[in-house]
């Protein structure tokens, strides 16, 4: 099959892919020259009593969780319809921000629902690429033929602020499907006016190249989040050593290395932490990973004195800073690396000691046992009919899942006692800590209120708030009937 772009977005309950949930989904399928073709996706996706919705989310997509129940499929169900039309083999899938947002709301999408949560990015042929840092490293290398937005006195790559500025179609922001048509048209404005950028960075979609061109060019053009928009986020970073084979630590080379180059390990350590609201400079050591698309280029792409100036580059200054970098890098990397071995290891002792996390939120603790996955698939194929005391996973957590699983996609199927056990679950997921979900839903309910005073956004607090009192009117209804 021949390869095609699935251009996608999402809007959700809220921000955090492991507590909150897809309420709507969009898809369209292009050609590789961007026309149109007859795949596509517009649907709700139900949000289970077990999960509140952030206000201030539902604020921003209008997508209410009634509306979900009314007209959206179950997770269940829209995954089969996400694997059938949107996962064909050689397909390319593509968002404006999905590396970071989307794509992390479909891996647990999957792993709520006994799928796989990584190989419908990769298998058969299929790949992603992100749109977004393709418009900030246009914005910052091959600016001609594209307007871009200035907001508050600050450059602005939002999708719905760049299709104002280049009257593009785009009806409706957070509305996933016009979010969709909006970041075609933006692909096909890059297309059209800068094709060779476009090309190169939709090559280095795959991490076999973006190695490949870590390893052969240094210095490189990085372009990335990671950097100010001042600078619009784009720097110049020289290659230090690969931490793992899928990553490399790069340096930006603005900054004197110099009061870097002695210092311990663990003065390293201390200086590269992320310390909000501090002025103390932080070391300037980032990590590129191979498999999240990044957009970086050799620095032959910084070829006139006009892209300098836009970047506020000054070569003299990087060549100094090369120089003195150059002279102990063999250290400094090895230093690195060890940095990196121990706040790993950090991280990993404090994850250990936090609060249990609930079952929905362990994805990463681990890839899934391979014996496990036939069992997965039994579980997809038989649908309503699981009986949740027949399987016997490997990994505890799908054993755990089962339950929830089943709640949520087959309420009707529900035995009496897996009833009680999932009215349980609800009861103290949302109201059995001192500071409970439900308290903390009312009280941003309250908050809004007094901030968001259209009718339209009064209306859908009101939602919220007729939702929210179902569900424990629905916990109390169940109770007394036992």
């Amino acid at each position: 099959m021949e390869s095609s772009f699935y251009f996608y977005d999402l809007e959700t309950s809220g921000f955090n892919p492991r507590n909150n949930r897809i309420m709507q989904f969009a898809g369209k399928r292009t050609d590789l020259n961007l026309q149109p073709l007859n795949d596509e996706i517009n649907e709700l996706i139900q949000l289970p009593k077990d999960v509140l919705p952030d206000p201030g989310a539902i604020l921003l997509t209008k997508i209410t969780p009634q509306a979900t129940l009314e007209n959206g499929y179950s997770e269940a169900e829209f995954l089969k319809l996400f694997n059938e039309q949107a996962l064909k083999p050689n397909t390319i899938l593509v968002g404006y921000n999905n590396v970071r947002f989307d794509d992390e709301f479909i891996r647990f999408l999957n792993y709520r629902n006994f799928y796989d949560a990584y190989e419908w990015q990769w298998k058969d042929g299929r790949s992603r690429w992100d749109l977004l840092d393709l418009v900030r490293m246009t914005r910052a290398l091959r600016p001609e033929g594209v307007n871009w937005p200035v907001i508050d006195g600050k450059p602005n790559n939002q999708l719905e602020n760049l299709s104002v500025a280049n009257n593009l179609q785009h009806d409706s922001a957070h509305d996933a499907m016009s979010d969709v048509v909006a970041t075609i048209a933006v692909a096909k404005l890059i297309k059209d006016k800068q094709p060779k950028l476009f090309n190169f960075l939709l090559n280095l979609r795959h991490k076999k190249e973006v190695k490949k061109l870590v390893e052969s060019s240094s210095p490189l053009v990085y372009t990335s989040s990671h950097f100010p928009s001042e600078i619009l986020h784009t720097t110049v970073v020289l290659t230090l050593t690969n931490s793992a084979s899928d990553s490399s630590l790069v340096y930006d080379l603005r900054h004197d290395p110099s009061m870097y180059l002695d210092m311990t390990v663990e003065e390293l350590i201390e200086v590269w932490r992320y310390k909000k609201d501090s002025d103390e400079p932080r070391l300037p050591v980032k990590t590129i990973k191979y498999n999240r698309v990044p957009a970086i280029a050799p620095l032959s792409v910084i070829n006139d004195e006009a892209t300098k100036e836009r970047l506020k580059l000054n070569f003299d200054e990087i060549d100094k800073n090369k120089s003195i970098l150059e002279a102990k890098i063999k250290d400094f990397a090895i230093k690195m690396l060890k940095v990196v071995e121990q706040m790993d290891k950090t991280r990993e002792e404090e994850r250990k000691t936090k609060p249990a996390k609930t079952v929905d939120e362990k994805l990463y603790d681990g890839f899934i046992d391979r014996q496990d996955v036939p069992l997965m698939q039994r579980v997809r194929n038989d649908g309503s009919n699981i009986e949740t005391n027949a399987f016997n996973f490997k990994d505890k957590r799908l054993q755990e899942l089962l339950p929830l699983y089943k709640a949520r996609n087959f309420p009707k199927s529900l035995t009496a006692d897996e009833r009680s056990i999932w009215e349980e679950h609800i009861k103290n997921k949302l109201t059995g800590r001192e500071s409970s979900e439900l308290a903390g839903f009312y009280e941003k309910i309250k908050e809004y209120r007094t901030t968001n005073t259209s009718k339209q956004d009064q209306y859908i607090l009101e939602e919220l708030e007729l939702y929210a009192q179902s569900i424990v009117q629905d916990l109390v209804s169940e109770n007394e009937d036992h």
